[in-house]
């Protein structure tokens, strides 16, 4: 068994509340739940509101399988243009 991490700070520079920035949060969180099998939750600078820190994460019996999975989200967050991906870091565990 094998778990992936990928930990991702983005720049929201449109929002101008916290209402703004859940909304392309609450949007993205969507959009990868429905096209990878991976999970997703807000991590950090929640109080922020130009910015956010999440997190991904994903199991499976194969290393190639998770790394793949990790691939896939981290060119889904370089090719999003709601944000600014600031920081990114995977992890196998």
């Amino acid at each position: 068994m094998t778990i992936g991490l990928v930990t991702a700070r983005i720049s929201i520079p449109g929002a101008r509340s916290l209402k703004d920035k859940r909304a392309v949060v609450r949007s993205l969180k969507d959009r990868v739940l429905k096209k990878m099998n991976v999970s997703v939750a807000e991590v950090g600078e929640q109080a922020q509101w130009r910015s956010a820190e999440l997190a991904f994460v994903t199991v499976a019996a194969d290393a190639l399988i998770a790394q793949s999975r990790m691939a896939d989200i981290s060119s889904f967050l370089r090719s999003t243009p709601r944000f600014v991906l600031v920081d990114l870091h995977t992890e196998m565990l």
